[in-house]
């Protein structure tokens, strides 16, 4: 979440910085405000998208492959991305991994990472508690 913007001055030009919290690491950092997008970083998606996402993680979906470490790779790939649907996939595919077979260390790590940040996403979107969306992702994960 964006605290503040700042400027700093760089080579005798002051340039805006966003200082961003990041709740999953618990750091704080500072990027150019210019440089954000390159950076993958973007606004909250609408209320409607946010809806789109809760809806496709109950929906049907071809299972990932066996090998944890290729579904690793492939997720890690969808997280770089950082789409709100990309991330619903993520928690989707590995949540019923989960159900079949405990998840890898470093698999149930991104999990984790994958499902805090789908659930602040779309509790800034829908203006609901996170409480409150972690009940309906679970809801809409166990549908299927």
């Amino acid at each position: 979440m964006i605290n503040s913007i700042i400027e700093r001055e760089l080579n005798g030009e002051k340039v805006p910085y966003f200082v961003i919290h990041l709740d999953v690491t618990e750091m704080t950092i500072m990027t150019p405000v210019d440089k954000a997008e390159a950076l993958g970083i973007r606004a909250v998606v609408p209320a409607e998208e946010a809806m789109k996402a809760l809806e496709f993680i109950g929906e049907a979906f071809e299972p990932n492959p066996s090998d944890w470490k290729l579904r690793y790779q492939m997720n890690m790939e969808l997280l770089k991305k950082g789409t709100v649907m990309d991330i619903a996939s993520i928690v989707r595919s590995l949540y019923h991994r989960s159900k079949v077979k405990e998840l890898p260390i470093m698999e149930r790590k991104l999990y984790d990472s994958a499902k805090k940040l789908f659930e602040d996403e779309l509790s800034f979107a829908l203006k609901k508690s996170k409480t409150e969306i972690d009940t309906l992702i679970h809801k809409r994960l166990e549908n299927k």
